[in-house]
């Protein structure tokens, strides 16, 4: 019996502590992934490291008080013989400890959290600038200097399989709802600008692997930047209820080296580039002169010496 409960105990230690010990994830969220990903930008990674360093404080905090209880109610309990105090009066030494220790650990806690979120929204010195606005159910990506734009929406395949009212399995699909027909390229090792907008109603931009999410609201202009450290592909979705067809509104960023990125670049230039106009026919040769006649000067032809009578 007791080697029974023994289990139970292991079993549900381990299962608090699985959040614990699932450190650093993939970049992109996973099937049954407990703890946040680190990412693979620095506002990701600032991210992770506030989230981590609360995560620890909490599992310290659980432990203090979890113990004082079970300290409590095994080692004075009523079989024991233990009689509760009923004139028990509080200690002043512990409520200023109890007050003053959760004050310094929250003000120990925004310091750095304060100026990571500044850091998060400082724009400037960016070095490239995209717009991202978002329709009913698609993105428009946007260079803006580069004459380069294009939409952006779920790829056919996972299209026609959503519509075939059957499991789809990964076999099937292995980024099935996650994959567009056009994917958003972007340079690594560059800090770029979004601004965000959206065309209809609310929509909310979001790749986990980049560290935020920024809401596409009609007629405002939200700004977010990033700066991709590690080439790849990383997915995200909408992340605000923006009607019947939410959930097939899939993000894809492809990020690499700078030198792929501009050969990509002068590609979709040359793809935009307008049609060379036709070459103008040949002028025709100028016509001779029409030979003078008897009652019309020609006002072209030198004049003859005078012939004397």
């Amino acid at each position: 019996m007791k080697a029974g409960r023994f289990k139970q105990w292991a079993v549900g230690v381990a299962a608090m502590a699985l959040p614990v010990l699932a450190f650093a994830q993939a970049a992109d969220p996973k099937p049954w992934q407990l703890n946040m990903g680190r990412g693979v930008t620095a506002q990701s990674v600032n991210a992770y490291e506030a989230h981590m360093m609360a995560l620890w404080i909490c599992v310290a905090i659980g432990i203090l008080v979890f113990g004082a209880m079970a300290v409590a109610m095994f080692k004075f309990r009523h079989s024991k013989g233990a009689v509760a105090d009923k004139d028990f009066t509080h200690s002043t030494k512990l409520e200023i400890i109890w007050t003053v220790v959760p004050v310094v650990l929250l003000v120990a806690m925004a310091f750095p959290a304060t100026s990571k979120l500044i850091k998060m929204y400082d724009t400037r010195q960016s070095q490239m600038t995209v717009k991202v606005t978002g329709y009913q159910w698609m993105w428009k990506y946007d260079y803006l200097g580069q004459n380069v734009s294009f939409t952006s929406r779920l790829d056919r395949k996972s299209d026609q399989l959503r519509q075939a009212k059957r499991t789809v399995t990964k076999a099937d699909h292995e980024h099935y709802l996650l994959d567009v027909d056009n994917v958003l390229v972007l340079p690594t090792d560059t800090k770029i600008r979004f601004v965000i907008t959206a065309d209809d109603v609310i929509h909310a931009w979001w790749v986990p692997a980049l560290g935020w999410k920024q809401d596409a609201i009609p007629g405002i202009v939200n700004e977010a930047w990033t700066e991709i450290k590690e080439p790849g592909v990383y997915r995200g979705q909408c992340a605000e209820l923006c009607g019947k067809d939410h959930g097939f509104m899939p993000i894809v960023v492809r990020a690499v080296p700078k030198a792929e990125y501009q050969q990509w670049l002068a590609e979709q230039k040359a793809k935009n580039a307008p049609a060379a106009a036709p070459a103008a026919p040949a002028a025709p040769a100028e016509a001779a002169p029409a030979p003078a006649t008897a009652g019309t000067p020609n006002t072209d032809a030198t004049a003859a010496p005078a012939v004397a009578g």
